[in-house]
């Protein structure tokens, strides 16, 4: 039987909504024994955010089942005297922490990482928030699109006729979460080689702005500021969105070779002695002028006609798809980016797995998003815990 890579890691999960539970999934994804630590009376807020109300009234909202497969959930009133002594009962065998709570609320709980580090020394405590456990705004609010607007992602959208512009997912909370996953992995790593655990600040605002590094870059060291160009690629020309017969395409013309090829296909041969298009950086300054142009040319074919023609010269192009016809292109099929998963009381619903292949250690969906407290029987009871001491902890809310 093939070995997960994380197999034998046991994650304490205290996370809400997603930029926490998108960094367990990644880990429950690889091996990773994730154990949702939720609040007894309604769980992660996930649970109630979805489309389908029937299923948010049942804690299984689609927010929950998109970030939750493969993970066991326990409830726990951590400000409880007994939850929090149950808590330090189950960092001690633990190997990650990670909370997404306001800074300073795990300390002032008395399980912050300082203290949880003195009964493992070895843990791994990965605290995210939306703009780090320090600094002037280190206890201001966030979600994703607060985010968004400070980084400056927002402003570096769209165009003159549509600006600001958010992206259309929360961009910064996945962004978080895969960061916050990377440096866990990390921290596991130096562990490994150490014997050292150590804590881990990530905020989803330095997590968003890297990303950025090539617009970002031509401010910092080209002093120029960003030109909201909506679907237009900056770096080069003809290279963004453009109108055919049935739609849109995608062309990205990077190359001198490229661009020379494009004229090719469109039939258009005086372009590549036209004096504003000859040159890269001239054709970029004459973009306005040259849409039209090409859109002339490709107006008379569909849309699949022209990716297939320009591809075929080594000029990447592509159709711009829906969702729906994006998640079930043959492409994505292949690479199984969807896996199914049987949900009690919901059905068989389609989730992603882990989009790094690897060739030894391959990542699974093997288990459902759990029911709220689905795991409490087995969990408290291998820690020594009846099944009447766990009736009692129930009846007082503790669990």
């Amino acid at each position: 039987m093939t070995r997960k890579i994380l197999e034998g890691i046991k994650v304490l999960d205290l996370t809400n909504v997603l930029s926490g539970p998108f960094t367990t999934l990644h880990l429950a994804l690889l091996g990773a024994e994730v154990i949702k630590v939720e609040n007894p009376k309604d769980g992660d807020l996930a649970r109630k955010l979805g489309i389908v109300p029937a299923l948010n009234k049942q804690l299984m909202g689609t927010s929950f089942l998109a970030q939750n497969c493969n993970k066991r959930s326990i409830t726990l009133n951590t400000k409880s005297p007994e939850g929090k002594e149950l808590f330090r009962k189950l960092v001690k065998d633990a190997d990650v922490v990670v909370e997404n709570f306001r800074p300073g609320v795990m300390e002032r709980l008395g399980l912050g990482y300082k203290s949880l580090a003195e009964l493992n020394p070895r843990l791994i405590y990965c605290a995210i928030s939306g703009f780090g456990q320090t600094g002037p705004d280190a206890l201001k609010p966030a979600y994703d699109q607060i985010i968004q607007g400070l980084s400056g992602e927002m402003a570096v959208n769209g165009d003159e006729r549509l600006n600001p512009l958010r992206t259309g997912f929360p961009v910064c909370d996945t962004v978080g979460g895969l960061n916050a996953a990377f440096a866990v992995m990390a921290a596991l790593f130096h562990r490994e080689r150490t014997g050292q655990g150590q804590s881990i600040d990530v905020a989803l605002l330095d997590s968003i702005m890297p990303l950025m590094g090539w617009v970002a870059a031509n401010l910092l060291i080209g002093g120029e500021q960003p030109v909201l160009m909506g679907n237009d690629n900056f770096t080069a020309a003809p290279s963004g969105t453009f109108r055919t017969q049935d739609g849109h395409i995608n062309i990205a013309a990077n190359k001198q070779e490229q661009w020379e090829s494009v004229c090719d296909v469109l039939e258009v041969p005086e372009l590549k002695t036209d004096a504003r298009f000859q040159e890269r950086d001239t054709r970029k300054q004459n973009r306005k002028a040259l849409t039209p142009l090409l859109e002339a040319r490709l107006a008379l074919k569909p849309t699949a006609f022209w990716v297939e023609a320009l591809n075929a010269r080594d000029v990447p192009s592509g159709e711009i798809l829906d969702l729906e016809a994006a998640l079930r292109q043959p492409q994505v099929r292949h690479r199984e980016v969807l896996r199914k998963v049987q949900v009690e009381s919901v059905g068989e619903i389609e989730v992603f797995g882990l989009t790094a292949h690897f060739e030894k250690t391959p990542g699974s969906v093997d288990a459902p998003p759990p029911a709220l407290g689905e795991h409490n029987g087995a969990i408290y009871g291998a820690l020594g815990l009846s099944d009447a001491e766990q009736a009692e902890l129930k009846s007082k809310g503790v669990i």
